[in-house]
């Protein structure tokens, strides 16, 4: 369980929840009070902020039709899911929760900026219609078969990616197999891409060891 948010009970994401945050998130000025006395429609929200919440499951956002950023790091979430109306999302963080498995993230077309920091997560599949995904943050969980870094090769905007704290970080050659094969990438574990790095990367075909998936002394190897 989150280690920040075990001191309380699991809560449900329901409309007095979803209410108060849309309240006290909005603008303070005059317009923004009027607003909250009348009330506002949750289709007209573009940002919604719901950390350390001790959400359990994702819930009763399908109003939200127009939001562009949901924040809901710091939570008890186990799946992702009820994100299927959401398709003008642009950033989404889901960061330290409990998932297992990526999932639930068919619908959403725009999506720019993901991160999935310090969840349970050992494979990265189930992306394929993020076509506009730039940003990928998927630290400090259990990913540790190196063809996680193939998948990502079909991410043409992909330039920011995080994998540090994952097995497959702690692999001898792991930056020059991610830089072989991501080369558009241009920040790898909070770092910019030096150009030796590059440069080194660029061998005719990439040789790796998978450790714990061949018997000593055999070698995987793929061509660009």
């Amino acid at each position: 369980m989150n280690r920040l948010c075990n001191s309380m009970e699991p809560r449900v994401m329901d409309d007095d929840m979803l209410k108060l945050a849309v309240g006290e998130q909005g603008p303070r000025e005059e317009a923004g009070q009027l607003a909250k006395q009348e009330g506002i429609l949750f289709k007209d929200v573009l940002s919604l902020q719901l950390d350390f919440q001790n959400i359990l499951r994702i819930d009763n956002l399908w109003q939200f039709e127009n939001l562009r950023k949901l924040q809901l790091d710091n939570n008890l979430i186990e799946r992702i899911e009820g994100l299927e109306n959401l398709t003008h999302l642009v950033w989404l963080d889901l960061s330290f929760n409990n998932i297992e498995a990526i999932e639930g993230l068919d619908a959403l077309v725009n999506l720019e900026d993901l991160s999935l920091f310090n969840n349970r997560i050992t494979k990265i599949d189930s992306l394929d219609s993020l076509v506009k995904l730039q940003v990928l943050s998927l630290g400090n969980n259990q990913i540790g078969n190196m063809m996680n870094i193939i998948y990502l090769r079909r991410f043409k905007d992909l330039r920011t990616l995080s994998l540090s704290g994952n097995p497959i970080a702690e692999a001898e050659d792991y930056k020059m197999f991610i830089c072989a094969y991501l080369p558009d990438l241009v920040y790898l574990d909070f770092r910019r891409i030096d150009d030796h790095m590059a440069s080194v990367s660029l061998w005719p075909s990439c040789t790796v060891w998978f450790s714990g998936q061949r018997s000593s002394g055999d070698q995987v190897r793929f061509s660009n």
